[in-house]
């Protein structure tokens, strides 16, 4: 079996949607990394040099690699990524190997049968 990570930076007022619905295209869980910070392609807005901008969160999601293209569609649409320039982004990578991860291999054996 093999698996893509998934990393999304999301406010953090969004990241319970965004998990849930994750779990629901596929995912099996996910590592939440709180309070992280970055810029775009315009800069911050501060006030009295104190930062305006929202907390994000860093999400990542080990999962099948053929369900991970729902999956990250889906956070895509929850975070409203497209809709909303500045509210986050998701990307996905190869992963080439994994350990710990038995239990949700046998899980996800069946599902991805069913898929395919």
């Amino acid at each position: 079996m093999h698996f893509k990570l998934i990393i999304t930076f999301v406010e953090d007022r969004k990241t319970d949607d965004v998990m849930e619905a994750a779990r629901e295209a596929g995912a099996t869980g996910a590592t939440v990394i709180n309070n992280a910070r970055g810029e775009g392609l315009e800069e911050s807005t501060t006030f009295f040099g104190l930062s305006l901008e929202t907390q994000r969160d860093v999400l990542l999601f080990l999962v099948e690699e053929h369900m991970s293209r729902t999956i990250i569609e889906k956070i895509a649409e929850v975070a409203e990524f497209e809709e909303n320039p500045g509210s986050g982004i998701a990307f996905q990578l190869d992963v080439e190997d994994a350990m710990g991860v038995t239990k949700q291999i046998a899980e996800l054996s069946e599902a991805v049968e069913e898929q395919l």
